[in-house]
């Protein structure tokens, strides 16, 4: 294979979840708390591509206190509701695990939910996870996940490829110094792909295409 291993991002990269999951439940969550905010999915997706979720609830008046219990409410929302995988990523990673390509997976969520998610959606499981429970200075975008995945498996930074939908992971790969694709199947909006199609090393709009790069077709 193309890679020896894959840091992939979770939401909107391997399962649907913003549309079906995360967005649903900050809707809930704000008319219930903050009913002054309205905000479509679109600019849900373009205020999580930047500047980020944490801003993104600063912005409409979180302090920490606030911070910790919509936390605890997205978590409970999460735990009733499964994403699904995108079509076709299923048979990428499981080919790519048969391989012996190394799956970690780095992202915003709760590495527990992650792992439900892989199993639920028949997916191979991840040999590394950093979620949400790591602190705060170790999460996207810090390049510390990344460190940590090189020096555990003794890889060289050519030899992984990190993919993600969202800014934050393109600046965690640029900070690492590791090449970096877009997963551009999550959505259509014009200035997310212009930023990742102007920036970033690898651009792919379906799963299909990404798989096509793995396999060097």
């Amino acid at each position: 294979m193309k890679y020896s291993c894959l840091i992939l991002d979770h939401d909107d990269t391997v399962v649907n979840s913003t549309a079906t999951v995360h967005y649903p439940c900050f809707v809930e969550y704000t008319r219930q708390f903050f009913p002054h905010v309205n905000y479509s999915l679109e600019d849900y997706f373009r205020l999580n591509f930047d500047p980020g979720i944490v801003t993104l609830f600063r912005s409409i008046g979180l302090d920490d206190k606030m911070m910790l219990e919509e936390q605890e409410y997205w978590n409970a929302y999460v735990q009733r509701h499964v994403p699904r995988s995108y079509e076709g990523i299923r048979e990428l990673l499981w080919a790519q695990k048969n391989a012996g390509v190394k799956l970690c997976v780095i992202s915003h969520s709760y590495g527990d939910n992650i792992l439900r998610d892989y199993r639920e959606n028949g997916l191979p499981e991840p040999d590394m996870v950093f979620g949400w429970e790591c602190p705060p200075s170790e999460r996207k975008p810090s390049p510390h996940p990344v460190f940590e995945i090189l020096r555990h498996y003794g890889l060289k930074p050519g030899e992984v490829l990190a993919i993600d939908d969202l800014k934050p992971g393109y600046d965690m790969a640029m900070a690492a110094g590791i090449p970096f694709a877009a997963a551009g199947w999550a959505n259509n909006i014009p200035e997310i792909e212009s930023f990742m199609r102007s920036n970033c090393e690898h651009y792919f709009k379906t799963v299909s295409q990404f798989r096509e790069h793995l396999e060097g077709k």
